[in-house]
């Protein structure tokens, strides 16, 4: 089944080319199903990137899922032009009155703050408080699963003394689980981040269960009745997407260590290698079926 975006989205020739199938608006209004509606925060500084890596994955499953983006109103993003914004993205007051079956918080390159300090925190906080009672399920993503761990549970994040980048390797804490159903008993997923969260500090929360850890320390966690979801890495990203944060890197003079597990002999003149497309499809796809389209209601706003 396809995704719905808006008409003209530059993210839809890249996934045409890939051959999943997207629909625009004017064909989608034709069909008389009743659609996921999914709602993504894109805090990252490059909209395009991430909407291209989201979609993606949301694209390819058997269900049909419209997208609506925001973005925050108490920081315009200057990596992205207004007039993109405009045509592509609201703001919160566009969708407060509305329901979601899903909704998508990315990460953000503001993780070396304190959450009080980033610019947007209020309306984060705004938004994340709206979302429990207008969405049904809420799949946080690095710097965004910090923070809701922080702002709902006071899970604390600590600095590290490097950058953890690369790609690693990762176990199932819980059996049964359907957030991973159809993974392999090992299973490997980017990470680049210079903050980390600590087990014993979620052990500490009654509510929260954690799900899978790794190399790269606790990698997936979920609250009890499963509608909220905290994942640490990113099964979303591109191939060539820590190729290009260790490139930007070494060339602001930050002497970047090279990404783990990800170059064939660590070497950087070589092709990196993808360990991880199969693990993002399916971690999509089990969120999207098992805990938004299973389980939210038919009637969108008894959500």
């Amino acid at each position: 089944m396809p995704i719905k975006i808006p008409n003209n989205l530059p993210a839809s020739h890249v996934l045409e080319s890939e051959n999943i199938f997207v629909m625009d608006a004017d064909r989608a209004y034709s069909q008389d199903i009743r659609p996921l509606r999914i709602l993504i925060l894109n805090l990252m500084p490059i909209k395009h990137v991430t909407e291209t890596q989201l979609l993606r994955l949301l694209g390819n499953t058997p269900l049909q899922v419209e997208v609506d983006f925001i973005y925050t109103k108490s920081y315009i993003p200057t990596h992205t032009s207004q007039d993109y914004l405009t045509e592509f993205y609201g703001t919160f007051d566009d969708v407060r009155r509305k329901k979601y079956d899903g909704f998508i918080i990315t990460g953000a390159p503001v993780e070396l703050l304190d959450f009080e300090d980033v610019l947007y925190w209020d309306e984060l906080v705004e938004i994340m408080d709206w979302s429990r009672a207008n969405v049904y399920s809420t799949f946080h993503i690095c710097w965004g699963a910090q923070a809701a761990l922080y702002h709902y549970y006071g899970v604390p994040k600590y600095s590290l003394d490097s950058k953890i980048s690369g790609v690693f390797r990762h176990r199932l804490c819980v059996e049964h689980e359907k957030l991973f159903r159809g993974f392999d008993d090992r299973f490997f997923v980017p990470h680049s981040r210079h903050t980390q969260i600590l087990r014993a500090d979620i052990e500490k929360v009654p509510e929260l269960k954690i799900l899978s850890e790794g190399d790269a320390g606790v990698y997936a966690i979920a609250n009890l009745d499963r509608r909220q979801f905290f994942i640490t890495g990113h099964a979303e990203y591109d191939p060539l997407t820590l190729k290009s944060e260790y490139e930007r890197d070494l060339k602001a003079g930050l002497n970047p260590h090279v990404p783990d597990n990800y170059y064939p002999n660590d070497d950087p003149s070589k092709e990196p290698i993808v360990r991880w497309r199969s693990v993002a499809h399916l971690l999509f796809a089990n969120w999207l079926n098992y805990y938004v389209y299973q389980e939210t209601p038919y009637e969108i706003d008894r959500i």
